[in-house]
């Protein structure tokens, strides 16, 4: 489909070679030619005028009216009276040889798990944040930036991270990332540097948390996730000498790390000289009491928080932010420098005005009476539909796991959802080995209305039980 360019005339690359022996205008029609069999011109596409593509190229415009006519007549372009000059068809796109994989057909109802709710998203509120940051940025913000981020969201996330989350910052120790995904990987590169070659990974847990180490050039290394978090033993009896850990709602299982584990887990760290990354994903939304504080907060020393507003906002805002010790931050700045220069000034700007105007905290409180309502009907919806099955990992934010009866095919009961277009992930997804361990269905609720849960639920009733 062509676009429909508004305003000024748009414009085409022709080259002319002055001294070429052929003609200039039977330079311009090959060049016309040869854009519209390439596809670099579709059909419908608008072509300058006359007197501005004569103007561009340094030539009569009489000699572009007299191409443009040439081209009509061959098929090429059609004008009509009053109108501009445009392309009369697309050249056929080469047959590709390779065959194009089947597109997966999208669930009526999808439980994916880690996506909050998108319809959700304070647009008002941003577009005001975002005409605040425009009219106040000064000219030197709107340079090239300080790798580790504008100043003024490093100082209101560190903020925002003592009040909320009991962490141990200053503006100096964090670094502004584009997303949680960048800012683990940074903080891997920057280990890597360090000397760490091992690090630990939950098991089961984030889908990409062994990609991203292995990207960084590091090795991964499983250890197992219970009742409790994370087994600290198993971890001591590993060589790794960092580990990621989301000890605030494990991913996927939902348990919290308990306090004899954070401690045992700390003085891991310190006894080895051990990094821990801490992975603070959904800490805002839980339910059942005040958030758990941080590890960070508790050794700052050892422990590098790593967040992001990809839950609480939206994943399109791209915006994360690393809280390290002061010399690790260092080299996460030279590799955030190296890497892309720094994320948006701009959207930066915006997110702090956001936060430090209290908008982004009643919309959280909004959320977590959005999301908790969600909750309550899953809850509702499996003891009406599946009661036999067990439901964790529902005191904080947007998903929880429903574990299967022993011998129960996982995959069998996610690809009969499928066929009934309902969206199912299974735990065995997020283990190192797949069929290692109890069954179990890992349910998202975020984007999900209350309606469509207990509709879901009621469709799949007879697999689940």
């Amino acid at each position: 489909m062509a676009v429909e360019w508004a305003g000024l005339t748009p414009e085409v690359l022709v080259q002319l070679d002055r001294g070429s022996s052929e003609t200039l205008g039977s330079q311009l029609q090959n060049g016309l030619r040869e854009a519209v069999r390439a596809g670099r011109l579709v059909k419908d596409e608008r072509l300058p005028s006359s007197r501005k593509l004569a103007a561009d190229l340094g030539v009569s415009r009489g000699l572009v009216q007299a191409t443009y006519d040439q081209l009509e007549a061959e098929g090429y372009l059609r004008a009509v009276a009053g109108s501009a000059t445009r392309v009369a068809f697309s050249a056929p796109k080469a047959a590709v040889s390779r065959t194009a994989p089947a597109a997966v057909p999208t669930p009526d109802i999808d439980f994916v798990p880690g996506r909050p709710d998108l319809n959700s998203f304070p647009a008002r509120d941003w577009l005001w944040a975002c005409g605040e940051a425009t009219r106040t940025i000064s000219a030197r913000e709107l340079g090239y930036g300080d790798g580790r981020g504008a100043v003024k969201l490093r100082a209101v996330v560190a903020s925002y991270l003592q009040r909320v989350r009991g962490a141990s910052a200053g503006p100096d120790d964090v670094v502004i990332s584009t997303g949680f995904t960048q800012g683990t990987a940074l903080t891997l590169a920057a280990l890597r540097h360090s000397g760490v070659t091992m690090v630990a990974v939950e098991d089961p847990g984030h889908l990409e948390m062994p990609l991203l180490v292995r990207r960084a050039g590091l090795t991964p290394v499983f250890v197992p996730v219970d009742e409790q978090g994370l087994d600290i033993d198993r971890l001591a009896r590993t060589s790794a000498t960092a580990v990621i850990v989301t000890p605030a709602h494990q991913t996927p299982t939902g348990v919290v790390l308990s306090s004899d584990r954070r401690r045992a887990l700390l003085q891991w760290a310190q006894r080895v000289g051990a990094t821990v990354i801490e992975d603070d994903y959904d800490s805002e939304f839980r339910y059942d009491k005040q958030p758990v504080g941080s590890l960070q907060g508790l050794a700052a020393d050892h422990v590098v928080l790593v967040g992001s507003v990809s839950k609480s906002l939206a994943p399109a805002i791209r915006l994360g932010w690393v809280l390290a010790p002061r010399q690790l931050a260092v080299r996460l700045a030279e590799e955030k420098q190296r890497s892309d220069r720094g994320s948006p000034t701009l959207d930066q700007l915006a997110l702090a005005r956001l936060i430090e105007s209290g908008r982004f905290d009643r919309h959280l409180r909004r959320m977590r009476t959005t999301y908790a309502a969600r909750r309550a009907a899953l809850v509702d919806s499996i003891a009406e539909h599946a009661p036999s099955l067990e439901l964790t990992g529902l005191a904080a934010g947007f998903h929880a796991l429903a574990w299967l009866a022993d011998g129960t095919d996982e995959t069998a009961i996610i690809n009969e959802a499928a066929r009934r277009s309902i969206g199912l992930q299974g735990l065995g997804r997020y283990r190192s080995a797949p069929t290692r361990g109890p069954a179990g269905i890992v349910f998202g609720f975020g984007d999900l209305n209350e309606n469509a849960i207990r509709r879901g639920i009621a469709t799949v009733a007879d697999l689940l039980n």
